[in-house]
């Protein structure tokens, strides 16, 4: 063992001079080792591994394994034990799904050869891209960035799909590509940027920039307002299991403008509009209850949920739709309801103990009550379950019980 370590190639005050220090034998063999390990032992490991190893070096070791343990949430564990991350890149890279989803849609256009990707972070929109058999120009201005990049298509065996060049975006040429992909920043120093002209480069910078490309994508926020959105975009928000994860502006061949459309993932299942729906109706609640996919949602798209399943809703300001007859899409998740009450904790307690409910679920529109507190104050004893929506209904607090109903 070695009492002295050798010299620390790893310089902990230059971010990109650890990274390199990662890339050497010394430092994969590190990250071998490290791909298992218990971020609750990390003391006890990083003693033990600096008698052996320069003390920045498994300190950046430590740092990346902990990256990848969260980017396999994102990526897949094949993928993320392979690749590197930044913090940053962790959090805002899109995950391997959305990536692929937006990748094929691409590839499904015909002529899309060659993508120059803007904004590209960690690259794996580039990967999903090179994956698809597209080219691609992967851009972005930060050293570091870049450089985990470009490892990450190496380290996927994608190099020869993927050119990384470290530059600001706003002054590339895109015109010999087939389609440009911008992903603006939407993190600050302090956290989340809502405004899209606060975007790094601003939402009008990017919109110019995939106008003039022939086909272009754009990612936004999945929140951005609806008025922010130009009519010469097809606008798609995106969900992967039910969370809503983002949106993306498409222009040029192939899309239509003004069209909103939800995607759902895994399934891929989509839900369009045209034009505004007009505003659906408002009615009693019925033997079903739909609750609509937060893509369908964001997307603005309820009143075509509404138009058909034929149903209604139970309040002009609520997302819960409603009607008689089962309606079976994967846009929605149907229950069928058994009780409708006004709001009243000592009555929901008596029903739930009366029928013997142990396993609460708990689903709140236009109510301020926390199911955390509901659940803790129905002291829930019994084999059955049931699931509770705390809602509006024509504008009266209202509590509505029911089940899921099983997909055949």
């Amino acid at each position: 063992m070695n009492a002295h370590p050798p010299a620390d190639p790893a310089d902990p005050s230059d971010p990109l001079a650890a990274f390199t220090a990662l890339r050497t034998p010394e430092g994969a063999a590190l990250l071998a080792e490290l791909r298992d390990h218990d971020p609750a032992h990390e003391l006890a490991t990083a003693t033990r591994l600096r008698r052996t190893h320069p003390a920045a070096l498994v300190s950046a070791a430590l740092g990346q394994a902990r990256l990848r343990q969260r980017a396999v949430a994102k990526f897949g564990a094949a993928d993320a034990y392979r690749m590197f991350f930044t913090p940053n890149g962790v959090e805002q890279a899109t995950r391997t799904s959305v990536a692929t989803h937006r990748a094929e849609r691409f590839a499904g256009l015909g002529g899309v050869r060659s993508v120059a990707d803007l904004c590209c972070g960690i690259g794996g929109d580039a990967i999903a891209l090179a994956r698809a058999g597209i080219s691609v120009l992967a851009v972005d201005r930060d050293p570091l960035t870049a450089e985990v990049a470009r490892a990450n298509a190496l380290a996927l065996g994608l190099q020869d799909l993927v050119e990384v060049r470290c530059a600001d975006v706003t002054g590339i040429d895109t015109s010999g590509h087939d389609a440009v992909f911008v992903d603006p920043a939407r993190r600050g120093g302090r956290g989340r940027i809502f405004d899209p002209e606060a975007y790094s480069p601003p939402l009008s910078w990017a919109t110019g920039a995939a106008m003039e490309a022939p086909r272009a994508a754009l990612k936004i926020a999945p929140g951005v307002p609806h008025e922010a959105i130009g009519p010469d975009a097809e606008a798609e928000w995106i969900s992967d299991g039910g969370d809503v994860k983002e949106a993306v502006l498409w222009f040029g061949e192939g899309f239509t403008p003004g069209r909103f459309r939800a995607t759902l993932l895994p399934s891929g299942a989509t839900l369009t509009a045209d034009a505004p729906l007009p505003a659906p109706p408002v009615g009693p609640v019925g033997r079903y209850l739909y609750e609509p996919d937060g893509a369908v949602i964001r997307a603005h798209l309820v009143a075509a949920v509404v138009e058909r399943c034929g149903g209604r809703l139970v309040d002009e300001t609520i997302a819960y739709v409603t009607n008689d007859e089962l309606y079976t899409s994967d846009c929605t998740t149907a229950y069928e309801i058994t009780d409708r009450l006004p709001f009243n904790m000592k009555k929901l307690k008596a029903l739930l103990r009366e029928r013997q409910v142990g396993v609460l679920t708990v689903k709140k529109r236009g109510s301020a009550v926390e199911p955390e507190e509901l659940r803790r104050r129905m002291k829930l004893e019994g084999p059955h379950a049931a699931t509770v929506f705390l809602t509006r209904v024509a504008g009266a607090p209202t509590m509505l019980i029911g089940q899921p109903v099983k997909r055949p």
